[in-house]
C-alpha cells in the first residue's frame, strides 16, 4: 500500500527552510519513508511596493510503502 503525503511549512529565513527539509530527511531514514520531492520558495508582501513581509515555503513530498507491499 502506497501512501504520499506532501506538507508545506513556512520559515522565516532561508537557513531554517534548509533545516526542516534536512530535518525531513533524516526522520525519514529512522521511519522507512522516502523523500520523493523537497524544497523551498521565498515569497514577499509588498505594500506600495515596498517589501513589508517575506516568508520561505518549504514543500515537501513523502510517500510512505511501496507499491507492492499490502498485495494478496
Amino acid at each position: 500500500m502506497i501512501f504520499e503525503e506532501t506538507v508545506k511549512i513556512s520559515a522565516n529565513d532561508e537557513s531554517k527552510a534548509k533545516n526542516i527539509i534536512e530535518e525531513y530527511r533524516e526522520r525519514a531514514k529512522s521511519d522507512g519513508s522516502i523523500i520523493k520531492k523537497a524544497g523551498y520558495e521565498y515569497k514577499t508582501k509588498k505594500s506600495k511596493g515596498e517589501i513589508i513581509a517575506e516568508v520561505w515555503v518549504v514543500t515537501i513530498t513523502q510517500v510512505f510503502g511501496d507499491v507492492w507491499e499490502g498485495l494478496i
